[in-house]
């Protein structure tokens, strides 16, 4: 008995009708689903793999380094007590006294502030040029309050706001008093101890004192500092 196919060929390789006429016109999809609930489940376990990938590409959480914060590597050249020049901000050109890196990673330094002008401050290590001149601060000691949260904004006591302060912006702002105490106490400790230990090195003094500064035909990277 030869075996015919059910479909009409209308060509080689397309019949008439699609993949979903033929199978109800097999009467296959009677048998769908009859093989009771133990059947159903076995099924179900091994189904086989769809021939479709989704539309949609999965969404992945992207790397964050938000929490894998590392501490900022300190150049060689930088040590406690090292002389500093710094090449940004008002002070560009003053050297200063390296005490400490705080925990941001911005190095802790004054001038000391008799000598030069320059206060308690932080700067980035990427706008200073470590020098081969050294102070021996051992005998420093850099109060614990003295830290990144210490060099935060202070807004005054008065603040102005509305009429008063659009017309009173040509005022010069006030200086929390409080805050200027303590600043000056703590820049007084600090310094003491710095200035004690300038003065023991002939002409250390004179040398912070000085500004950097470069002449014509001097080429900074050709330097040894």
């Amino acid at each position: 008995m030869v075996k015919t196919s059910r479909n009409i060929p209308l060509s080689r390789g397309i019949g008439l009708y699609g993949r979903s006429k033929m199978f109800h016109r097999s009467g296959k999809w009677k048998f769908v689903n009859k093989g009771g609930p133990k059947k159903a489940v076995e099924a179900a376990k091994e189904a086989p793999a769809s021939r479709f990938y989704p539309a949609d590409d999965v969404t992945k959480p992207l790397p964050s380094r938000k929490n894998k914060k590392k501490p900022t590597k300190l150049k060689a050249s930088i040590t406690p007590g090292s002389v500093l020049i710094l090449l940004a901000g008002r002070f560009r050109g003053k050297r200063v006294v390296f005490l400490k890196q705080l925990e941001s990673g911005l190095l802790l330094v004054t001038g000391p502030f008799k000598i030069n002008g320059v206060p308690l401050r932080r700067v980035n290590q990427a706008y200073v040029i470590g020098t081969s001149t050294k102070v021996d601060i051992s005998g420093v000691t850099v109060p614990e309050n003295v830290n990144d949260e210490y060099f935060a904004r202070v807004s005054s006591n008065d603040e102005k706001e509305g009429e008063k302060g659009l017309f009173a912006q040509g005022a010069a702002p006030k200086i929390n008093e409080e805050w200027l105490a303590k600043r000056k106490a703590d820049q007084k400790a600090v310094d003491t101890a710095v200035l004690s230990a300038v003065k023991a090195v002939p002409q250390l003094k004179q040398y912070l004192g000085a500004k950097f500064s470069l002449t014509k035909g001097q080429a900074p990277h050709e330097m040894k500092f």
